[in-house]
């Protein structure tokens, strides 16, 4: 796979924009980025999901009184997707760049990995009662049906890093569609859009 590949979602608008770029990642770093390299984000990004889901309540309560999802709390939201996506670009599962993660919930659009979701002027109110649940539950289960998957075509892909010193196009597009998959369910539950997530992998630019 060349520095050149890019996978990311279609060229139709999205709510949610996941990229991922490869970014030639060493053959050999992936080995310590987990275990060692990444250890600093650990307990940050921690702390960060540890505030998500009271956040994520209190939007809640303000969509359904106003119909507006509170910018500051949308931006953090968005910005704790955005942290875990880059480490996840880092290091496992998608290994895609040595590049080493800022840490800011802000949007940088030179790291190789990145994520945006879009901000909705209005939000359905009764729609936040089901969302995160009813609605949500067939992607919820669909997602941690692949979870196996995931794992396993992780542990592929660094098996073929190390060996040939670059990820497969095809199995680096299946990650990135699991991956993104994820990110647009993790969004819809979290309130911040009304835009249901298409039953399918977006593998990457076609």
């Amino acid at each position: 796979m060349t520095t050149s590949a890019v996978a990311e979602a279609p060229t139709r608008a999205d709510t949610v924009r996941v990229r991922c770029v490869d970014d030639g990642p060493s053959r050999w770093l992936w080995l310590v980025k987990w275990c060692a390299l990444a250890v600093p984000h650990y307990p940050i990004l921690i702390s960060l999901y540890l505030l998500y889901p009271p956040l994520t309540l209190i939007a809640g309560i303000a969509i359904l009184v106003t119909g507006r999802y509170p910018r500051p709390i949308f931006n953090f939201n968005v910005g704790v997707l955005r942290w875990s996506w880059r480490l996840m670009n880092y290091r496992f599962p998608m290994n895609s760049t040595d590049k080493y993660p800022p840490f800011t919930l802000a949007a940088r659009p030179d790291y190789p990995g990145d994520l945006e979701v879009e901000y909705p002027e209005r939000l359905s109110r009764w729609g936040v009662l089901v969302k995160w649940w009813l609605l949500g539950l067939p992607q919820i289960l669909l997602c941690w049906a692949m979870e196996p998957l995931l794992q396993v075509l992780t542990v592929i892909a660094a098996a073929a890093l190390l060996a040939t010193g670059s990820i497969p196009q095809g199995m680096f597009d299946l990650l990135v569609g699991i991956c993104r998959w994820r990110y647009r369910v993790a969004a819809y539950v979290s309130l911040m859009c009304d835009e249901y997530p298409p039953f399918r992998m977006d593998l990457g630019g076609r």
